[in-house]
């Protein structure tokens, strides 16, 4: 499991990546802008939600993957 910190850098943190499907695309906003809103309300800042990601289907299905931390 690789060691990042917030920024990217090595530290004590912990990361994996998880995946995040929703059956319904939204439908007023674009799939990436979405997923970035709901990646960022839960880590609690734009910055950290758009280092965070790492890949956001725009196509068949609405999901994305991020890299998370345990604290």
């Amino acid at each position: 499991m690789a060691e990042v910190s917030r920024d990217g850098d090595s530290s004590s943190f912990s990361s994996t990546v998880h995946i995040i499907y929703y059956i319904e695309k939204p439908i007023d906003e674009e799939p990436e802008a979405f997923h970035l809103r709901t990646l960022a309300s839960v880590l609690g800042c734009d910055d950290v939600a758009k280092k965070a990601l790492i890949y956001s289907d725009k196509t068949v299905a609405s999901g994305f993957s991020a890299k998370l931390i345990a604290e």
